[in-house]
């Protein structure tokens, strides 16, 4: 008999939970099944689930906007402290510019919110396996960083130069957050917000925000 693959949810919106909750447990997906042992709405609480259930999981399903503790940040700790425990990105970012940040960093794979049901259930699988879930989308998202990489020196460019807190900054910009608001959720100071903002500006050759925003959802800019 199979044993259940016992997945734990990571995100804040009691809707997305629910509905993730009904596609992963549909009887019609067959075995093994999938079972939600926990959820959580916070970063901290992903990491203290973790801790609480440790060989009672088998894979962690976690979005990248969670608040507080983001997922990313999450990620990288579920990493160094449970490296065996694969971690599923699920997000509503595009692909183009979050999956490659998620693969770096670990993740066994990365699945846009809008995915079709069947797909979540073979990313849950393969993940839970040991193996890693690359959709069209991220594989030419990855091939598009190396290609990238090369061309400027083995050095990153754009968004892919980004330091992990000019990500943070970054992801923050394209929410609509200002200098001060940003500061307040990352616990730094205006100034020191405002460094990272100059620096984010000068790496994707953005003009401002607006841009930022243009650039993070793919669309050309004016």
């Amino acid at each position: 008999m199979n044993a259940a693959i016992r997945v734990l949810i990571g995100d804040d919106h009691r809707i997305v939970r629910e509905g993730l909750k009904q596609v992963l447990g549909d009887p019609a997906n067959g075995l093994p099944e999938i079972t939600v042992a926990a959820e959580a709405t916070q970063g901290a609480e992903v990491l203290a689930q973790v801790a609480v259930l440790q060989g009672g999981l088998d894979l962690v399903l976690l979005n990248i906007a969670m608040p507080g503790m983001d997922g990313l940040e999450v990620l990288q700790t579920l990493r160094r402290d449970w490296p065996a425990l694969p971690v599923l990105m699920l997000s509503t970012y595009p692909e183009r510019q979050y999956a490659v940040r998620c693969i770096q960093l670990g993740a066994s794979g990365y699945l846009h919110k809008s995915a079709d049901p069947d797909d979540m259930v073979a990313a849950v699988r393969k993940a839970a396996a040991g193996g890693r879930y690359l959709t069209e989308a991220t594989a030419l998202a990855l091939a598009g960083a190396v290609q990238r990489t090369s061309m400027v020196k083995g050095a990153p460019v754009g968004i892919d130069a980004l330091s992990y807190r000019e990500h943070q900054v970054f992801r923050l910009l394209i929410a609509g957050h200002s200098v001060g608001e940003i500061g307040a959720q990352l616990q730094l100071a205006s100034n020191t917000v405002s460094t990272y903002r100059a620096r984010i500006l000068e790496k994707t050759g953005a003009r401002n925000d607006v841009e930022l925003a243009l650039l993070a959802h793919g669309a050309p800019e004016a």
